[in-house]
């Protein structure tokens, strides 16, 4: 199957839903999803800073990628342990905008903690080498996974933690790439919305335009997470959290303005995405001695 027809199809799978979410999301206030964010970040930098001492690291490594998630986790790492003691791995592919590797450097710069840039593409080009033909996914897939090869060898050299950065709403969609970008050592932003991450970076000073940026992962051109998933964060973040955090029923979620068919879409991306968050299954024999 063509690239470009993969990537047509990402983009208008779920148009519909993209804008029946849009309208719904003008009824239900955002507000509900409101924290105490000077707690949030005592709570997070408390949790990093004991986590890393409970590991006997003396160090914390993360990726920086530019975006939102990192950029956080960036300013709740320095707070927590010292801009000393992290070290940020840059690691763009050959296709990444160059505009996200200027803003993760400029993010390194503000908070003056050490970084290493690290071009990733001859290692994942080694690998589409072997099946040229090999879509988009995949690609993206490889990226990921050689980028957390990249993170935890340098977690290795220097007695580093290895420092999650996916937020709630991907975790629960499944939007993350197994022992890719979910792999980590503690992972803080892991019980906080995508809308909560926006607000909680505005709290700890991100700049504007990290806030401001489109959602992306930025694993080929035009590529945003809003439209591989097919609706937009504020949308799906307020169906998760009457339907995970307050436990609505389907006609409860309805009266409150989802449509069904977003409701059955967001759920069946929780139920099938849900091995990706739980450690692999291991079959008890012990007991057949």
């Amino acid at each position: 199957m063509p690239n470009e027809y993969i990537i047509l199809t990402l983009q208008l799978k779920h148009l519909s839903l993209f804008f029946s979410a849009f309208f719904m999301n003008k009824r239900l206030p955002i507000k509900n999803l409101t924290l105490n964010y000077s707690r949030v970040e005592q709570t997070l930098t408390t949790f990093i800073r004991n986590e890393i001492t409970k590991a006997k690291c003396t160090n914390a490594v993360f990726g920086l990628s530019g975006g939102i998630d990192s950029a956080v986790t960036a300013f709740l790492t320095t707070k927590s342990i010292g801009k000393e003691n992290v070290c940020a791995l840059l690691m763009p592919y050959e296709t990444s905008n160059k505009q996200h590797i200027d803003d993760a450097t400029n993010i390194a710069h503000k908070l003056n903690i050490p970084y290493q840039l690290l071009d990733i593409s001859p290692m994942v080009n080694e690998f589409i080498a072997l099946e040229p033909k090999m879509n988009v996914v995949r690609k993206g897939n490889i990226m990921a996974r050689c980028r957390m090869i990249a993170l935890y060898d340098t977690s290795a050299k220097h007695n580093a933690l290895v420092i999650g950065t996916s937020n709630k709403t991907e975790i629960l969609l499944g939007y993350g790439t197994i022992y890719g970008d979910s792999a980590c050592g503690i992972n803080p932003l892991g019980d906080l919305y995508k809308t909560q991450i926006w607000e909680l970076a505005k709290h700890l000073g991100v700049p504007q335009k990290i806030i401001n940026k489109v959602p992306t992962a930025d694993l080929w051109q035009g590529q945003t997470d809003e439209g591989e998933l097919g609706f937009m964060y504020h949308s799906v973040d307020l169906l998760l959290y009457y339907l995970i955090d307050k436990k609505k029923t389907l006609r409860e979620l309805m009266q409150l303005g989802f449509t069904s068919s977003f409701i059955h879409t967001v759920k069946e991306k929780i139920l099938r995405n849900k091995f990706k968050s739980r450690m692999p299954r291991i079959k008890k024999i012990s007991h057949l001695q």
